[in-house]
C-alpha cells in the first residue's frame, strides 16, 4: 500500500521546482523533437478516421433537422481537433499519439496539466503553427529542452514517461 502511494506521488510530480537539466537527467529528454513529430501524426490520423465519422453522424443529424443543425455540426468539426487534444492531455497527461511514443506534457514544475492549461497550450499551438506555416516548430531544434512556443507560452514541458 505504502508504494502504491509513492507511486501515485511520483506520477503527480515528476520533479519539484525547476526542471532538471538535460545533462543531469537525458532520460527525460532523449530524442523528443522525431517523438514529437511521431507522435503528431499518429494523432492526426485517428483525428482524421474519427473526424471521418463524427462527419457522417452529423451529416445525418444535419440532414434529418433540415439543416437547422447544419452550422452547429461545421463548428463542432471545427472544434474537434482541439477537443481531441485537450481531453487527452487534460485526462491522461498525453494523447493517444504521445503515448505511443512514451511522452508526456507537463508543467514547469513537473506536475500534470490543468485543464484550462491543456487547452491554453492547444490553442497556442494551432495558433502559433498557423500563423507562421509550422516554422515555429524548429524552436524545438534550438532549445535544450525541447520546447516549442507554445510550450513556453503555457509554461509546459515535453519530457519523456518515467516509471
Amino acid at each position: 500500500m505504502f508504494s502504491d502511494d509513492m507511486a501515485a506521488s511520483r506520477r503527480a510530480s515528476w520533479w519539484h521546482g525547476e526542471p532538471p537539466l538535460p545533462s543531469s537527467a537525458p532520460q527525460l529528454y532523449s530524442g523528443i523533437a522525431v517523438r514529437r513529430c511521431l507522435a503528431y501524426l499518429i494523432d492526426v490520423i485517428i483525428i482524421a478516421a474519427l473526424g471521418l465519422c463524427l462527419g457522417f453522424a452529423l451529416s445525418i443529424v444535419g440532414v434529418l433537422s433540415f439543416g437547422l443543425l447544419s452550422p452547429l455540426a461545421v463548428i463542432v468539426m471545427a472544434l474537434w481537433p482541439l477537443l481531441y487534444h485537450s481531453f487527452f492531455i487534460a485526462t491522461r497527461g498525453a494523447t493517444p499519439g504521445m503515448g505511443c511514443f512514451g511522452l508526456a506534457l507537463r508543467d514547469w514544475s513537473g506536475k500534470r496539466v490543468e485543464p484550462v492549461q491543456a487547452v491554453l497550450v492547444v490553442l497556442l499551438f494551432y495558433v502559433s503553427v498557423s500563423l507562421t506555416a509550422w516554422l515555429v516548430l524548429l524552436l524545438v531544434l534550438f532549445n535544450d529542452r525541447g520546447r516549442a512556443l507554445h510550450d513556453i507560452l503555457a509554461n509546459t514541458l515535453m519530457v519523456r514517461r518515467i516509471g
